[in-house]
Formats: C-alpha cells, structure tokens, sequence
C-alpha cells in the first residue's frame, strides 16, 4: 500500500494538477493563435502580395523544382504568433508590475513600542 499511497500524494499534489491544466489551457489557447494567424493575420497580409505575384495560395511559391512556399508560411506563421505571445504575456506583466508596485502599510508598532511611544509624549508634556 505504500506504493499506493506515494503515487496518490503525487498526483494529487498541486504543482501535477496545476501543469494539467496549463497544458490543457495551453493546447486550446494554441488552437485560437493558430486560427488567428492562418484565418485572419496570414490571408490579410499576404493577399496582395499574392495577387501581385499571380497566385492563389503561398503553397505554389517556387524557384525551379523547390517549393518554398510552405516553409515562408510556417515562417511568418512563427513570427506572428511570436508576436502575439509577447504582446499577451507583456500585457499579463504590466498587470503584475502594478499589482507590486503598490506600497505595502507600514506595520503598526508593537505594544511595547506603542508603551514607549506614549511614555515619551508624557515626558514632552512636562514642564
């Protein structure tokens, strides 16, 4: 039972249930980039230099018998989501910063300064 019982307290600890979820979140966040860049991004900025060139789809982009096309796409491809990752996480880190940034109270001071303090006002007080 031992066995049992160690492999329980490892699945259920927080760090292992805490990366299954971001691995979750991560593939489905994946998904929405990639629609983005393919769907949206890619066909709006590639469209005129397309037509420009007289084709259809960046697949038929050659030089001789090499198609280079796919490897151009899954380039930009690269770059965009890049991009889009770097503006997302900058984002989430302006947050923190000015989550941090805000001071912390100054402790109050323990009974026996508290003591002290009162006894100096006294001691003011008199002529």
């Amino acid at each position: 039972m031992g066995f049992l019982k160690e492999f329980k307290e490892f699945a259920v600890k927080g760090n292992v249930v805490d990366l299954a979820v971001a691995v979750i979140i991560g593939g489905a966040f994946g998904k929405i980039i990639t629609s983005l860049v393919d769907d949206i991004i890619t066909p709006a900025i590639l469209t005129p230099a397309l037509k420009a060139a007289n084709l259809e789809d960046i697949a038929q982009l050659k030089w001789g018998s090499v198609k280079y096309g796919n490897f151009l796409s899954a380039i930009i491809s690269f770059i965009i989501i890049a991009l889009c990752l770097f503006l997302i996480i900058k984002a989430i880190n302006a947050t923190k910063n000015k989550e941090e940034a805000a001071p912390a109270a100054p402790p109050a001071p323990s009974s026996t300064d508290q003591l002290l303090i009162e006894i100096r006002d006294e001691l003011k007080k008199k002529p």
